[in-house]
């Protein structure tokens, strides 16, 4: 029974998905289900109804990272017409099933997209985080052309560091991506988080050494805020 409950989620989730001009696949063995965040994505309906973001704005989405940014996200952002829409423990492929109510019906101007931490967590490579980021921002670009992409970087952590090997290798391949595409900007917290000896700083982190607490939302915002403010200033 559970074979066919996971045959199906994954049947609901692919039949959803934007189309793919490049016919990328997505492996059906190694993907959570898109479901779980079906109420998170009510809760956005909802707020969208009572009060509806502008048009033309900065959507700024993706895991817990993001969502736990909300609460400050336009004091270390200001002057920027934002709509937050961070849903933690979320992966790429999240965003892509749930694409049109995070995303394209805001029709916004640029997109500030965290993804990739929890992607490496559960077991995917960084030739499949590189493939569903790709997937992603490709979908995005065929619905919305002038849409300017800013990545940041799958982040340190002290309880992810077996990992900041693979999370690197990912962020990589991002990166040189976003170096050879017009209109996207790969933003890199490494160096904000990260002590003298290459290692994550632990005061920045909250208890469980995985999330960042008030100190690292400080140096999170150092490395992203120029960057937005230089971007995107000039099209408020």
């Amino acid at each position: 029974m559970k074979g066919v409950i996971t045959a199906l989620s994954w049947l609901l989730f692919a039949t959803h998905l934007p189309p793919a001009a490049d016919a990328l696949e997505y492996p059906h063995d190694l993907e959570p289900d898109p479901a779980r965040f079906a109420e998170a994505m009510s809760a956005f309906r909802a707020t969208d109804a009572v009060s509806p973001p502008p048009k033309g704005a900065i959507v700024c989405t993706g895991s817990s990272s993001m969502r736990m940014w909300h609460p400050r996200i336009e004091a270390d952002l200001p002057g920027l017409t934002l709509i937050p829409r961070g849903f933690g423990g979320s992966h790429y492929t999240d965003v892509i099933r749930y694409l049109d109510v995070l995303v394209l019906k805001h029709a916004p101007r640029a997109l500030l997209l965290y993804e990739g931490d929890n992607d490496a967590a559960y077991g995917k490579s960084p030739e499949r985080i590189f493939h569903d980021f790709k997937y992603l921002v490709e979908r995005c670009r065929e619905a919305l052309p002038e849409l300017r992409i800013y990545v940041i970087g799958a982040k340190p952590s002290s309880a992810r560091w077996d990992i900041a090997e693979k999370m690197q290798a990912a962020n990589a391949k991002i990166e040189a991506y976003c170096q050879a595409q017009e209109g996207f900007t790969y933003i890199d917290v490494w160096p904000f988080l990260l002590g003298d000896k290459g290692e994550p700083r632990r005061e920045l982190l909250m208890e469980d050494m995985l999330h960042l607490n008030e100190a690292g939302y400080d140096q999170w915002s150092k490395a992203i805020a120029p960057v937005l403010q230089q971007g995107e200033a000039g099209f408020e």
